[in-house]
């Protein structure tokens, strides 16, 4: 199956009329957070693709627009602290970053990170049962705990990921918050059984997630 994961900024030629041409051969689309609802719309409509995401700290309560208010992108699966089934692929994500400013929507402590992924397990552990395996993609707006994330307070990591990452190993992570600013940041990570990546803009993957390759 192929993905678009968007995340942080738009991509002009990803919101344009050519986004059928660019991307034809995408089944579904991952947002990673920080982009307007509107964007997101645009790409699983243009698309015709179903759209999963999480939020990240930048965006809004409530969007207005020509359309009307959205709280969320319309048509798309929110993942915080849900799993969802996508023909033969279990996902599941946690939206927002560590908390860095006192009022900022979508923020949280590590703490409150850790009720999250928690929140994520009984439902985990009744995918093994039913389907043999935990999950396949986890999706968050921040980066784990000292893979792909920053120094300063408002880039770091969460704990939480890494323990979910070590024991459900999920196949594939996909985040965004932490920008992409020099040609030899690392944006692609083995951590165990997963690869973590940093879709921040975007990326368009091929996952080779059949039945056959679990």
């Amino acid at each position: 199956m192929n993905v678009l994961s968007i995340s942080d900024i738009i991509i002009p030629f990803i919101h344009s009329p050519e986004i059928r041409d660019n991307f034809s051969n995408v089944d579904f689309v991952i947002s990673c957070g920080d982009l307007p609802y509107y964007y997101q719309e645009y790409v699983t409509k243009k698309l015709g693709v179903p759209l999963y995401f999480v939020r990240g700290n930048h965006d809004p309560l409530k969007e207005y627009g020509a359309n009307g208010a959205r709280v969320s992108p319309r048509g798309g699966i929110d993942l915080h602290r849900h799993i969802a089934r996508k023909n033969d692929l279990l996902l599941a994500g946690v939206e927002g970053c560590i908390r860095y400013t006192r009022w900022g929507n979508f923020q949280y402590t590590q703490t409150e990170m850790w009720g999250h992924v928690l929140r994520l397990v009984p439902g985990l552990l009744l995918n093994r049962l039913l389907y043999g395996r935990y999950l396949d993609i986890f999706v968050t707006h921040a980066a784990p705990w000292g893979i792909h994330d920053k120094p300063d307070w408002p880039h770091q990591g969460v704990k939480a990921y890494n323990w979910l990452i070590r024991v459900f190993k999920p196949k594939y992570h996909f985040h965004g918050h932490s920008h992409v600013d020099k040609i030899d940041t690392i944006t692609e990570t083995q951590l165990g059984d997963t690869f973590i990546i940093n879709t921040y803009g975007y990326r368009e993957m091929e996952l080779p997630l059949g039945k056959n390759d679990r």
